[in-house]
């Protein structure tokens, strides 16, 4: 009987974080007193949200100036089911809005509460959000209406901005191909499973089904040791949060006995300064209990205590 393939749900999630520099600074430091800024180029137009560099001179901008905080709907898009993150929890439309005395548009929310009381011409204020901390977000969204809803609260004792942090997050569902669904199966049973290739005869771990250097089926099983070498490393120094393994650590290309491509993995129970090139390791497996049809069923590779193995055996995989 055929196997199905396998899928899980996955999340990648990042907190994305940037400096400001002179004129993001300002502008956001703006944002968190209830101002909005935007530059005036060479040619006399005024750009909000402000540019960096001006598209005609290519230098910074020589003047910022307040723009709405009223604007105008230019265009317009509904969106029924917002995502988790998005700025309203409720359907809200995605608008570019031209502020006043501005000549090009802002892209945000506007809780307009139906798309029937959504369109373009639609003029539109600021909502700001009770707590600013200096980010786009310190505009909650924008809402229908001609005057400004509050005034400006400046804090000329603050700090101005000079850093934000944006958090990303993608979620999406992956199904495996037929190669690395025996793969991890595999797994799930203590085995390493790759596949040949019938033309050339290089086995791949994990396998994508398919050789990459002849574009033929590998449907070959074979069955490979957890033992290994060490042909490429780099010493983590850098920490980062979510981070499972304390710096510093080495992540490792590790070539497996009788596979023709390495794959990285972590190499633990031994000094970092201890890994080089041509280290025998040996796969370290969690407990027996804890398995499942994943690559996390190895925890990581140590020392085999075996002598290094030839140059000649690993040179091509540097």
């Amino acid at each position: 009987m055929t196997e199905t393939q396998l899928h899980a749900p996955m999340e990648i999630a990042f907190d994305y974080t940037r400096s400001l520099g002179p004129v993001l600074g300002e502008f956001m430091t703006g944002l968190r007193d209830r101002r909005i800024l935007g530059a005036r180029a060479a040619d006399g137009r005024v750009h909000a949200p402000p540019f960096e560099y001006d598209p005609v001179t290519s230098l910074p901008p020589e003047e910022l100036v307040e723009v709405g905080p009223a604007g105008t709907v230019v265009s317009w898009s509904w969106l029924p089911s917002p995502l988790a993150g998005q700025p309203l929890d409720r359907p809200f439309g995605w608008a570019l809005i031209r502020l006043d005395g501005a000549d090009t548009a802002l892209l945000h929310a506007v809780d307009a509460g139906s798309a029937g009381a959504m369109r373009t011409g639609m003029r539109v204020r600021p909502r700001w959000a009770g707590e600013r901390a200096g980010s786009i977000r310190d505009i909650a969204c924008f809402e229908p209406g001609e005057a400004a809803a509050a005034p400006p609260e400046l804090r000329p004792d603050a700090e101005p901005a000079t850093m934000t942090i944006t958090p990303v997050q993608l979620h999406y569902e992956h199904t495996a191909s037929a190669a690395e669904s025996a793969y991890l199966r595999g797994l799930a049973r203590g085995r390493l499973i790759g596949r040949r290739c019938p033309a050339c005869g290089k086995v791949y771990v994990p396998s994508r089904g398919v050789c990459p250097a002849d574009g033929v089926p590998a449907d070959e099983e074979v069955e490979l040791p957890d033992v290994g070498t060490v042909t490429t490393f780099s010493i983590v120094n850098v920490g980062y949060p979510g981070q499972k393994v304390t710096p510093p650590y080495v992540a490792a290309a590790v070539l497996l006995d009788g596979a023709d491509i390495a794959f990285q993995h972590l190499i633990l129970g031994c000094e970092p300064s201890e890994v080089h090139l041509g280290m025998r390791v040996r796969a370290v497996w969690r407990p027996r209990e804890e398995w499942d049809t994943t690559a996390e069923n190895i925890s990581h590779f140590g020392p085999a205590g075996e002598p290094d193995a030839p140059y000649e055996t690993y040179a091509r995989f540097i």
